[in-house]
């Protein structure tokens, strides 16, 4: 169905071209990334990378069998055996169980690949997908949180060791 591939230098194209393709779609349920985003987005790439290499994040691409990006999910600050967890899926493989599948799989790889003992999660209360992807995937509600002044839950999971 899908793999979860580490992000390199080499992804920065097919990246781009996803983050633009899905623009629109993303900004209906979270708060678009603008315009400097694309702008500088080279830049961007080389910074992701080098906090990857440093431990403090991880990213990785969503593909399907044929080697299509269909999505992100992203492991970011990380610190003491914790990482907050974001995703996005693009428009056209949405609603198919990747999201699920994708962060079922970052939850698997998280403890042995990267050390982590806990992740957490936190989504808009009018992002009913996502609450649910958290929810299928072992995600339990810890309380309540604003996101970008808007009303959201904030989960956590933890890990098997």
């Amino acid at each position: 169905m899908v793999r979860l591939v580490r992000l390199r230098a080499g992804h920065a194209d097919a990246l781009l071209a996803f983050e633009r393709e899905n623009r629109e779609y993303f900004a209906r349920t979270v708060p678009d990334r603008g315009d400097a985003y694309f702008a500088e987005f080279a830049s961007r790439h080389r910074a992701l990378l080098a906090e990857q290499d440093a431990g403090a994040c991880h990213f990785h691409l969503v593909v399907t069998d044929r080697g299509d990006l269909v999505g992100r999910v992203n492991l970011v600050d990380v610190e003491e055996g914790s990482a907050e967890l974001g995703y996005r899926i693009g428009e056209h493989a949405a609603g198919r169980g990747v999201a699920t599948a994708a962060v079922r799989e970052v939850c698997r790889l998280a403890g042995p690949a990267y050390g982590l003992s806990a992740l957490t999660a936190a989504t808009t209360l009018d992002n009913a997908a996502s609450m649910a992807v958290l929810a299928r995937t072992g995600f339990a509600v810890e309380g309540d949180v604003t996101l970008d002044g808007r009303p959201g839950v904030r989960y956590r999971r933890p890990l098997k060791a």
